[in-house]
């Protein structure tokens, strides 16, 4: 039987692993090419050899996704397989409509072919949306696994937006470790707050020798901990599942994609947010649950905010950068940034378009509906540079940074700045403390 010619569209993450998983090997399919969207110039470049395996010794290009229908016809595919998250169902069948349109079948791979299982147990935090709060419920989680004494190693949703074959397995233990795999602003906004705390976590782009590295890391793991990205369901088989939901954002549980998978997979469901969302939203995401999952346990949460200096804020106009995925594919009009600037009284926030320059600019071109905020936009030295030179362009008493990283780190801020911190606090009964220490006794852990 003729091998299939098959085209994976998706954005430098979910597409890598599918590949992994289910194509690399498989003499049935021939991965003709990789198409590549949602992060800018990770197009033109290849999934090296190396990593490609024995059925492709030259690598398997990748196009931007704009050549797709080109594409199609001109390497005769059979199957296009989408691969990346946090798209509107609209979004999907659309592609899908271009796909079928084009003479090619539209797939979409599963938990059963994509999830690899460990030989350790598995807490998995996802989100239907990006921007939800999984990594403050990823750190609170092991926060609580830490004091009942167990070794908890994360493994985070991948960004290898560089060096694909040096980014193979990534180990992050300190704060050298961002600047010795040359992390982008994004990365370091996953990895930062846990290095900080005193935890390992992994990425990268193979994502079995990364589990495989982790279960054996040399300070230990009792547990795996998942760190999903966007809103995709995890890569590895969770002997838990927590999802969290967006009240800010009711009602997109049940429209993205795939982040309804995720909300029907949960075991545990974390309303985040609570104390700045309204009671309608709040409603609108408890009937959304119960709706598709319920028989998952319902924690409620707050993401309780606070700041370095408020004397930043009082009275002064501040221009606001929020964490740069979440404005754009994740399309909030509220971060934490704009909380803590309402919270310790600011006088305006001040509209950062008309100081903009370069990459920054052209991020405003395809995400219009920004705002008056500035999204930390760091995918190379390029965009650093950028977000650099517009903070210090912007007319403002004082910069309010909400990112989860110390921005003054690694960029030069000449204005009056200060920090926003945000953890998960839960709110009564049930709580991730009870349902953890379930976990711990499930899975005789000590």
């Amino acid at each position: 039987m003729a091998k299939k010619n098959v085209i994976i569209i998706g954005a430098a993450g979910r597409d890598f692993h599918n590949f992994n998983t289910y194509f690399r090997g498989n003499h049935d399919y021939n991965v003709v090419a990789f198409t590549a969207a949602q992060i800018p110039d990770i197009d033109g470049r290849k999934y090296p050899a190396e990593l490609a395996g024995s059925l492709y010794p030259d690598g398997i290009p990748i196009y931007a996704e704009d050549d797709l229908v080109k594409l199609i016809t001109e390497k005769k595919v059979d199957d296009c397989v989408f691969s990346y998250s946090d798209v509107t169902y609209q979004k999907v069948m659309s592609v899908s409509a271009i796909v079928n349109a084009a003479g090619a079948n539209f797939v979409l791979l599963g938990p059963g072919d994509t999830m690899v299982k460990s030989t350790k147990p598995v807490i998995s935090v996802g989100a239907i949306r990006t921007g939800c709060g999984k990594s403050q419920t990823s750190r609170r989680v092991i926060e609580i696994l830490m004091e009942k004494g167990l070794k908890v190693v994360a493994v985070r949703h991948p960004m290898p937006y560089g060096d694909l074959n040096a980014q193979k397995v990534q180990r992050f233990a300190e704060i050298a470790d961002l600047e010795k795999h040359k992390c982008t602003v994004e990365e370091m906004e996953e990895y930062e707050p846990h290095v900080v705390r005193g935890n390992v976590i992994y990425a990268g782009v193979d994502y079995e020798a990364i589990l495989r590295e982790a279960e054996k890391d040399p300070k230990g793991c009792d547990v795996i901990l998942w760190d999903g990205g966007n809103n995709d369901f995890p890569f590895y088989k969770p002997d838990l599942s927590i999802t969290v939901v967006d009240p800010h954002r009711a009602g997109h549980e049940l429209r993205y994609y795939p982040g309804e998978v995720t909300l029907r997979l949960a075991d545990v469901v974390v309303i985040n947010k609570m104390d700045s969302a309204a009671p309608e939203g709040i409603q609108t995401v408890r009937e959304s649950i119960a709706s598709v999952a319920p028989n998952a346990i319902v924690i409620d949460g707050a993401s309780p905010i606070k700041v370095d200096d408020p004397s930043v804020i009082k009275g002064k106009r501040v221009l606001v950068v929020e964490d740069g995925p979440t404005l754009t594919h994740g399309e909030m009009k509220i971060g934490a940034g704009v909380v803590a600037a309402r919270k310790f009284g600011a006088a305006e926030l001040v509209d950062p378009r008309p100081f903009t320059v370069g990459k920054l600019s052209e991020t405003f071109r395809i995400y219009p509906n920004i705002g008056t905020l500035l999204p930390a936009m760091g995918y190379g030295d390029e965009q650093l540079k950028d977000l650099e030179t517009t903070i210090n362009n912007t007319d403002c008493d004082g910069v309010v940074i909400g990112t989860p990283i110390d921005l003054n780190r690694i960029i030069k801020i000449t204005k009056p700045n200060t920090r926003v911190y945000y953890d998960l606090q839960e709110i009564g009964n049930p709580n991730l403390d009870e349902v953890l220490d379930d976990f711990v006794k499930k899975h005789n852990l000590k």
